[in-house]
């Protein structure tokens, strides 16, 4: 065979063009079919054929939720987190217009963690000497930037963790115009109190704190659900009953408090 032969798409059987393809663990893949695949899927190069037409059915299967998905809170501006919180879903997606993207909707159920990585990287200022080489300052000066780094683990057979950045672009400290500049400590400080540093933070906090609010609700609500069901006596019929799910009577349909 040819070195430059056409390879076939193991996927939809079509030819896979020069520099199109993408390989498998068993296979080969067009890059068309590569561009269907979740964005958080990052081992496709070690996922079989038969995993990749699972995944894919899981793709498409994932377009009819997106067209019910009904955003009722959002976080972030660049990278969005978008909550449904009627139906305790949500999607994460960088696309303007989101419902063109396909974005994997998830359950508030399989968030397993959530975590912010903060990256602070420190560039010296240098200036010329006589010669014309760069040398330090006394004392060195710096320049600082930041970048938040959001992790969420997920329970699904295709990823295990969703990883984006909160702040675009990097959050830069730098010496003011004609001032002495930055020490190593005191542009730590200045870019720590900073309102675009602030500002991530915050976000970072609120984001945590709604995904732990949520997987809290929802093991209170399973439990809540296993508990052992105590027959009552309604205050309306007299009758002995277990209420049903709406916490009504089943012959007489009066509400049932806790207390009865």
């Amino acid at each position: 065979m040819a070195l430059f032969d056409k390879k076939t798409c193991d996927i939809c059987g079509g030819k896979i063009g020069l520099l199109g393809n993408r390989k498998l663990d068993d296979g080969n893949m067009c890059k068309d079919c590569a561009a269907l695949l979740s964005p958080f899927m990052t081992d496709r190069r070690r996922t079989s054929i038969a995993d990749i037409k699972e995944h894919l059915a899981y793709r498409e299967a994932n377009l009819e939720k997106v067209t019910v998905f009904n955003v009722t809170r959002s976080l972030g501006t660049g990278t969005k987190i978008l909550l449904d919180e009627n139906t305790s879903k949500f999607i994460i997606t960088s696309a303007k217009r989101w419902q063109d993207g396909n974005p994997d909707v998830m359950d508030f159920s399989q968030v397993t963690g959530c975590n912010v990585n903060i990256d602070e990287v420190r560039s010296e200022i240098k200036q010329k000497d006589k010669d014309g080489k760069d040398v330090s300052y006394n004392p060195q000066r710096f320049v600082h930037e930041y970048n938040f780094n959001m992790v969420i683990n997920v329970n699904s057979p295709w990823f295990s963790e969703i990883k984006f950045r909160l702040n675009n672009p990097a959050i830069k400290v730098e010496p003011p115009a004609g001032g002495r500049g930055l020490s190593m400590n005191r542009g730590a400080e200045v870019g720590r109190t900073s309102v675009a540093y602030r500002q991530c933070e915050q976000l970072a906090e609120e984001i945590k704190a709604v995904f732990t609010e949520v997987r809290q609700t929802m093991r209170e609500n399973i439990t809540a659900a296993n508990a052992p069901q105590i027959a009552r006596t309604c205050p309306h019929c007299g009758a002995t009953t277990i209420p049903d799910a709406s916490g009504r009577c089943e012959f007489c349909g009066g509400a049932m408090t806790a207390m009865n």
